[in-house]
C-alpha cells in the first residue's frame, strides 16, 4: 500500500535526558528505596521494558517484578497477583496490560510515552484499510493502540511474529499487516507469506544505516552483529542473528563471539551485559557520521520513564491506564488469540 502519513514528530531523546532532573549517587539510592516501599504498600509490582533505564531495571528485578519483551511483560502482569500494576514502558504496553487484567489498577510513569509505530496507524485509517481489504486476515503488532488491537483478528510481537506469520500462510490466509514496514518485509521474505503491509516504522530502528554499519564492522571484524527486524531491510542483511528483544539477549548469551555491534535501542545493554558480563558491546551507527538523528539508538519516549516520575506516580496514584470496555473487550480477543498462540509455542516438542 501507499505511504498513509509521514513519520510523526518525536521529541528528542537527548532533550528529554537534559531536561530530567540529576540526582547524586546518595539520591539516587535514597529515591530506590522509597519506591520499594512503596510498591511493597500499595500492593503493587512493577513491569519494565527492556527499553526503560537501568534504574528502573533494577527496581523491578529487586521487587520480584519483571523486565522484559512486550510479550513476557503481558503474560507476567496477566498472571501476578499484584492488584496495581505499574508498568514501565510505551503506553500502549500498559493497555495491554489493562486489556488482559482488567479488575487490576494500572498506572504508568508517564503517559506521554507513546511510540511512533502506534501514532502512524491511527485506528480510523486502520479500520479503512480492514474494510478495503476484508479477504485478509489483521495482523497488528503489539505496538498499537487499544482501538487497533480492538478490530484486529491477532496481535504479534516480534518474538512469535514469524512462526504465527508462519502458521497462518500454511493456512494459505492473506494477510494484512501493521504498522511496521520493516518488520513486515522481513515476514514476508522468511515465511512467503501473502502479506498487505502498512507504512509505519520506528523512530529508533528505522535510523540504523547499513553503510555506516558496514564500515563499523569492517573495524571490529571480530564481532557479531545483532539485529532487530524494526530494522531497514539493507541493515538486516548484515545481521548475524535477526530476533525480538529477548531473542537478542539469548543469542549474545549462546554465540562464541566476544563482542556484538547491537542494531537495536541501547538500553538493552543493561541486561545483556547482565547475561554476558565478559562480553563487549557496541551500539550499532544511526543516521551516518556527522548527521542528526531523532533516536541515536535510545527511544525518546522510552527516556520519559524515570525514577522521579515513577515516585511521583506511586504517591499520587496518577498515570492511569483506562481502556473503553467494549474496546477492552473486542482488543482481549486479539490480544489473548497471541498469548494461546504463544503458549501452544512453549507446550509443543517442536518448538
Amino acid at each position: 500500500m501507499n505511504d498513509l502519513m509521514t513519520q510523526p514528530f518525536a521529541p528528542v531523546t537527548a532533550d528529554i535526558q537534559a531536561q530530567l532532573p540529576a540526582f547524586s549517587s546518595a539520591e539516587r539510592e535514597h529515591m530506590k528505596t522509597r519506591i520499594k516501599q512503596f510498591l511493597k504498600r500499595e500492593n503493587a509490582v512493577l513491569v519494565a521494558h527492556y527499553y526503560t533505564h537501568e534504574d528502573l531495571q533494577e527496581i523491578a528485578e529487586d521487587t520480584g517484578g519483571k523486565v522484559a519483551d512486550s510479550l513476557e511483560m503481558a503474560r507476567f502482569g496477566h498472571a501476578h497477583p499484584a492488584t496495581t500494576l505499574i508498568v514501565a514502558g510505551a503506553k500502549f504496553m500498559g493497555e495491554t496490560a489493562k486489556i488482559l487484567s482488567p479488575e487490576k489498577r494500572v498506572l504508568m510513569p508517564t503517559l506521554e510515552a507513546t511510540c511512533s509505530l502506534d501514532l502512524s496507524c491511527p485506528a480510523e485509517q486502520f479500520n479503512h484499510f480492514c474494510d478495503a481489504h476484508p479477504e485478509h486476515v489483521s495482523v497488528v503488532y503489539a505496538n498499537t493502540s487499544a482501538a487497533v488491537k480492538a478490530r484486529a483478528d491477532w496481535v504479534v510481537t516480534s518474538s512469535i511474529a514469524v512462526k504465527l506469520i508462519s502458521h497462518l500462510s500454511d493456512q494459505n490466509q492473506p494477510i494484512l499487516w501493521a504498522p511496521d514496514r520493516h518488520l513486515g518485509r522481513y515476514l514476508e521474505r522468511v515465511t512467503g507469506a501473502d502479506m498487505l503491509l502498512w507504512q509505519g516504522d520506528c523512530v529508533v530502528h528505522n535510523e540504523f544505516r547499513a553503510k555506516d554499519l558496514r564500515a563499523f564492522k569492517e573495524q571490529h571484524p571480530e564481532a557479531a552483529v545483532l539485529v532487530h527486524p524494526e530494522s531497514p531491510e539493507s541493515v538486516i542483511e548484515l545481521a548475524d542473528v535477526v530476533g525480538s528483544t529477548s531473542q537478542l539477549i539469548e543469542a549474545c548469551q549462546r554465540l562464541p563471539n566476544a563482542s556484538f555491534i547491537v542494531a537495536t535501542d541501547n538500553r538493552i545493554f543493561y541486561k545483556m551485559k547482565q547475561m554476558a558480563p565478559t562480553k563487549i558491546f557496541y551500539e550499532a551507527p544511526t543516521a551516518g557520521e556527522g548527521a542528526t538523528c531523532r533516536s541515536c539508538a535510545h527511544c525518546p519516549w522510552m527516556a520519559m520513564n524515570d525514577l522521579h516520575s515513577l515516585m511521583h506516580t506511586l504517591q499520587t496514584g496518577g498515570n492511569e491506564i483506562h481502556v473503553d470496555e467494549d474496546i477492552r473487550i473486542a482488543a482481549n480477543r486479539s490480544t489473548k488469540r497471541m498469548l494461546d498462540f504463544a503458549a501452544s509455542l512453549k507446550s509443543s516438542p517442536l518448538a
